[in-house]
């Protein structure tokens, strides 16, 4: 196990870049399978997902090279439909590869995915989108077991636009003969990187982006490179680490228009924001003013960056209220950031916070990705040292944080037990 200990106080100021998505990365990763060849892939960030991610695809019969960000997946030779449990456990992503496998291979094993424990997050959605394309579902002693003679392409109207579900269905839909409509589908920058990697390939996919989604289904796919979008959520982090801080950062490899929400609600904190292509420069106010936040689907505000932004609002000036729409555990974090003297009430899914002039350094403990982050920002504003254990989660979805905190000034190590 590895903590970080954190020298708080230090303005951030300087330039950094922005690494290639998490969430984008392991879908796309998962879609190399549906071509039986060789598929380049550029900018994946290094982190523990994407080297889970490598661990599956060479369990299953894969080649994989990796050498830093790029990754090259030989498919040709892939001998296997069973996702082993261990692997599963380790992520909850790695579900995204049953619409790949099914759809190769007309089978698929698998067994319910892991990842952090932010709240309820059934794949049940997953599973009535593969029966609506023709699989039969079957579950027994925890392993979920689905086969089709043939994928039946139809229109899926999902009770909620989730990406895991969209990604899975549009994977299972990519080699079938006919045209599959995703009705209320997630509208995540994610999902059209998907497309836009998988029409590479040779799929005929429009609509991502938007709440409908036409896949109109090929015989085959053809060997591709495709350089991977930048991070957003790791682009918000970066920003609000400036922000909590005092200090004046400059962005670049960032797509703004993927973090408008962001962008929207710290420039409501008194930021001041500069936009330039693929560069975002944030100066931070003398003080912070407290605002409200509602988590949504996108194009709304994400709940991937609910608690890095609720760690900012404890310094800001006045009381601000946050309401988590999304996922009914993703308060774990207060608890930890009232030990460092944070002001924070829950009341069911809202949380009611009351800038204090400052946080103090402490020993907290790390229980997910994005709480962790939000952790590692008190840290950053807290008088004196702070202490972050099990960093193991933080490693799971940021390249080098640490790294690039270092660079824009921050005081920051990683020791080990």
């Amino acid at each position: 196990m590895s903590n970080y200990i954190i020298e708080g106080g230090k303005r951030l100021c300087g330039e950094t870049f922005v690494s290639g998505s998490k969430n984008a990365s392991l879908p796309i990763m998962a879609a190399s399978v549906l071509n039986r060849g060789i598929t380049k892939l550029y900018n994946v960030p290094n982190i523990h997902d994407t080297q889970m991610m490598i661990e599956i695809l060479k369990n299953i019969g894969c080649k994989v090279k990796k050498n830093q960000n790029k990754i090259v997946i030989d498919s040709r030779n892939v001998n296997k439909f069973e996702i082993p449990e261990h692997l599963m456990r380790q992520m909850r992503s790695s579900v995204i590869f049953a619409g790949a496998i099914l759809g190769r291979y007309k089978k698929v094993i698998f067994s319910y995915p892991g990842g952090c424990d932010i709240g309820s997050r059934p794949i049940d959605l997953h599973l009535k989108g593969f029966e609506k394309l023709g699989a039969t579902v079957n579950q027994d002693f925890g392993k979920i077991v689905c086969e089709t003679e043939k994928i039946i392409p139809t229109e899926i109207n999902l009770d909620f636009p989730s990406v895991g579900a969209t990604e899975n269905i549009m994977l299972l839909s990519v080699l079938s003969d006919g045209e599959t409509t995703i009705i209320n589908a997630a509208m995540e920058p994610e999902i059209v990187d998907l497309q836009n990697f998988l029409n590479k390939m040779g799929a005929k996919i429009k609509g991502a982006g938007s709440n409908i989604i036409k896949i109109q289904g090929v015989k085959n796919l053809k060997d591709a490179s495709y350089n991977v979008m930048p991070d957003r959520i790791e682009a918000g982090t970066l920003l609000c680490a400036a922000a909590i801080t005092g200090g004046e950062i400059t962005l670049k490899k960032v797509n703004a228009s993927h973090i408008t929400p962001v962008l929207n609600k710290l420039a409501e904190m008194g930021c001041t924001i500069k936009l330039k292509e693929n560069e975002i420069n944030l100066k931070s106010p003398k003080k912070l003013k407290a605002i409200d936040i509602k988590t949504m689907p996108y194009p709304g505000f994400p709940t991937d960056m609910q608690a890095i932004i609720g760690a900012v609002l404890c310094v800001a000036s006045g009381t601000s209220i946050i309401v988590e729409n999304i996922f009914e555990n993703r308060y774990k974090y207060t608890a930890e950031l009232q030990k460092m003297g944070a002001n924070i009430n829950i009341e069911g899914k809202t949380a009611i916070i009351k800038g204090v002039k400052k946080l103090s350094g402490t020993k907290v403990r790390v229980t997910d990705l994005r709480g962790g982050a939000s952790l590692v920002l008190g840290g950053l504003a807290a008088k004196g040292t702070t202490n972050v254990e099990d960093i193991q989660y933080i490693l799971r979805g940021y390249e080098n944080l640490d790294g690039k905190l270092k660079n824009l000034g921050a005081e920051i190590y990683t020791v080990k037990d």
